[in-house]
């Protein structure tokens, strides 16, 4: 009898795609994917791969920076109902106005953001280079980031650079104590505690290091410790314990989880493959304007 895994593999085959599935999705999600990572670097690898359909297991927008940056390939979304709330937060008419009152001002978006926000802006950053983008931007111009005022305020803290701060924020990460940072330190005093840096500067401050998922992965293969404290969202740790069997992961307490990259089950996945639901559609106008500041941002060395 034909299992729904089987179903997705053969409907992939037929259907010429690629499955892609960020690192906060469910593990079973993770298991078919042909790429696991984070937003941006999906779709450069989806992007790479050059497929007929993009089977993105995520939140709306990086299906939408994924259809971006694949404008010829069909970008499916397995459920519709994967938004991000961070993302919007920042609406493109505020967006607009803002860009109105401070014409001279350089936006720098967050790649959570959607499409129609990244269309207004002149740059985009990542949680990874975030750091490197503000450091190339004129030293004497005003900056706007967002949605984010979170990694916005971390990255302005550690470089000294004022930056006005979009009032947007992800729930998942924002819930985040140094409270909970030292419940945790004191059950596991050994263990290195890793958050991401969408959570405030205070708990930031409190963690032995802020990182992006590419980076939480990076430097726990590389680090001599055996033991981890993750402060960010849970899915992540499926990946980490299977790339690291030598090594303990304990999740900040209470548990961190996100609705939104829990909602893609496999049903939907098999059930996206077979119908071609739900496309990604961005008008050709939008996407010449809303993947500028993405490549503005990839030409950054």
């Amino acid at each position: 009898m034909s299992t729904l895994t089987d179903e997705i593999k053969r409907l992939k085959e037929e259907r010429h795609a690629v499955i892609l599935a960020h690192n906060y999705v469910r593990p079973e999600v993770q298991d078919i994917a042909d790429f696991t990572g984070d937003s941006l670097e999906l779709s450069i690898k989806a992007k790479a791969v050059n497929a007929e359909v993009i089977v993105f297991c995520g939140v709306r927008f990086m299906a939408e920076t994924a259809k971006l940056l694949s404008p010829q390939s069909m970008v499916l979304l397995p459920n519709s109902d994967a938004g991000c709330p961070m993302a919007d937060m920042a609406d493109p008419e505020p967006v607009a106005n803002y860009r109105k009152a401070h014409p001279d001002a350089i936006f720098v978006a967050y790649v959570n953001s959607t499409a129609a926000v990244k269309a207004q802006v002149d740059i985009c950053c990542t949680s990874g280079n975030a750091e490197k983008i503000i450091q190339s931007l004129p030293k004497d111009r005003e900056i706007l980031f967002l949605p984010d005022r979170n990694l916005g305020g971390n990255i302005s803290g550690k470089l000294g650079v004022d930056m006005d701060l979009w009032p947007g924020f992800c729930p998942t990460h924002n819930r985040v104590t140094v409270e909970m940072i030292e419940k945790a330190r004191a059950a596991a005093p050994d263990a290195l505690v890793l958050v991401h840096p969408e959570c405030t500067p205070e708990v930031v401050a409190a963690a032995d290091q802020a990182l992006s998922t590419g980076g939480i992965l990076k430097f726990v293969r590389e680090s001599d410790a055996k033991r981890f404290i993750i402060g960010t969202e849970a899915g992540i740790l499926h990946r980490l314990r299977n790339e690291n069997p030598g090594k303990e992961f304990l999740p900040l307490q209470p548990e961190m989880i996100c609705p939104n990259m829990k909602k893609i089950t496999l049903e939907d996945i098999a059930r996206s493959l077979r119908d071609l639901t739900e496309q990604i559609e961005i008008a050709p106008e939008l996407r010449e304007a809303a993947v500028r500041p993405i490549l503005r941002m990839l030409e950054v060395k």
